[in-house]
């Protein structure tokens, strides 16, 4: 079974809109076009809902519903408890908030933690700042020419047993490879240390089944994710209660509280159940008559997205590989990583950006708050990098006008 991608496009507004009409968008990474759901959804609250929640009347009463339904349909596609999704600005925000938190725990207990340099700053600038208390940072360093994070050094900075939290990429945002959650979820644990996993760059590829990757805390941001600009965090009821809550002391009892100093979104929050019900749609169309439950419904429409993605990956990476005056970031098997490409260029990248929207293509040029990463590799951020980024909904004809229009600027 094959991916409709006429269905998928059906179901994005930004896809009939006569402003977009002629464009072709690789800067997904940045930030995907939103489904019909959720915009749908998000009017409907600020058209009918927009009230204080959880009050004793029926506006109030059906916000909160919205608000609730949300939190357990996103926690039901991802197998876990609905009061373990929970919601904040920004990813960035949220993993500043979980920071505080190890940094309390960790001056209490003593202990130290692992980061990589292969993240996007948000999961590595605040572990990082940890230091500034005197709290040991050990640092899981990629190999320079690949970018690869190797599994027998993480086992090196847990060997002493004093890792508290290892915070690592689903995948990067320049490297792309997908690193393997699940085996180093399992040696964390068993070191005894907690995990951190920035689910940012994987996410939008399919949403995670939370049981199969065994990580403590998963990462991501709905607005790369088909819906509103909001920062989703799974945190696991055992990693919730160890750290200190970061809430109003009367919501440290709520887990789903418990690590939110501020209060929701309310709109953006019930516009996240739009999410699941464009999946749910995509199950319907691609299975119709199936009655699988969320999660599984989740799992075969991760796998459409995925063998979508690889296929019409895999020309792009060949075209890239076979030139001389790139350097083509991260592998080159599309089934080992995310449809996200950054390729390193004689000169600046922002401006070969330019050069490629005059050919209808939307791609971004830049650091993407990858430094860490690109100065591992050697390569110049000044000069940044070319970022080629698409998901599901890319067709295989884009691709191929892409690398027509790389030809022409390159």
């Amino acid at each position: 079974m094959d991916l409709d991608v006429d269905f998928v496009r059906s179901q994005f507004p930004a896809f009939q809109s006569a402003d977009l009409a002629g464009q072709a968008f690789f800067e997904n990474a940045g930030g995907s076009y939103t489904c019909v759901q959720v915009i749908d959804r998000l009017t409907r609250f600020y058209t009918h809902r927009k009230v204080q929640p959880y009050a004793p009347y029926a506006a109030s009463q059906l916000g909160g519903a919205e608000m609730d339904e949300a939190r357990a349909r996103l926690a039901a596609m991802m197998g876990v408890e609905g009061d373990e999704v929970s919601f904040g600005p920004s990813t960035s925000a949220n993993t500043y908030v979980l920071a505080q938190a190890l940094r309390r725990m960790i001056a209490d207990q003593g202990g130290a933690v692992v980061v990589t340099n292969q993240d996007h700053e948000a999961n590595s600038g605040v572990w990082r700042r940890l230091a500034e208390d005197g709290i040991e940072v050990r640092e899981w360093k990629v190999d320079p020419q690949t970018g690869h994070l190797d599994i027998t050094a993480l086992r090196g900075l847990l060997a002493d047993g004093r890792v508290r939290m290892v915070c690592f990429p689903h995948c990067s945002n320049v490297v792309a490879e997908v690193n393997p959650v699940a085996e180093i979820c399992a040696i964390a644990r068993a070191a005894g240390a907690f995990t951190c996993v920035d689910g940012v760059s994987y996410a939008p590829h399919g949403f995670p089944d939370m049981n199969a990757l065994g990580a403590d805390i998963y990462l991501f941001s709905a607005y790369k994710t088909y819906g509103p600009h909001q920062g989703i965090m799974v945190l696991r009821r055992a990693v919730g209660a160890a750290l200190p809550a970061q809430c109003h002391y009367f919501n440290a009892g709520s887990l789903y509280k418990r690590f939110t100093p501020a209060g929701p979104d309310h709109a953006q929050v019930a516009a996240c159940a739009g999410m699941a019900d464009y999946i749910d749609a995509l199950y319907a169309h691609h299975v119709p008559g199936g009655d699988a439950g969320p999660l599984e419904r989740n799992q075969v429409v991760h796998d459409l997205m995925r063998a979508h993605e690889v296929r019409i990956l895999q020309p792009l990476l060949d075209y890239l590989a076979a030139r001389n005056d790139i350097r083509l970031i991260g592998p080159r098997d599309a089934s080992l990583r995310a449809p996200t490409v950054a390729v390193a260029l004689d000169r600046a990248a922002e401006p070969v950006a330019a050069e490629l929207a005059q050919h209808g293509i939307m791609a971004g040029g830049g650091d993407f708050y990858a430094v860490r990463p690109l100065e591992a590799m050697g390569v110049d951020v000044e000069k940044g990098v070319l970022r080629l980024s698409f998901v599901h909904y890319t067709t295989e004809a884009e691709v191929a006008r892409l690398i027509v229009a790389l030809d022409a600027v390159l």
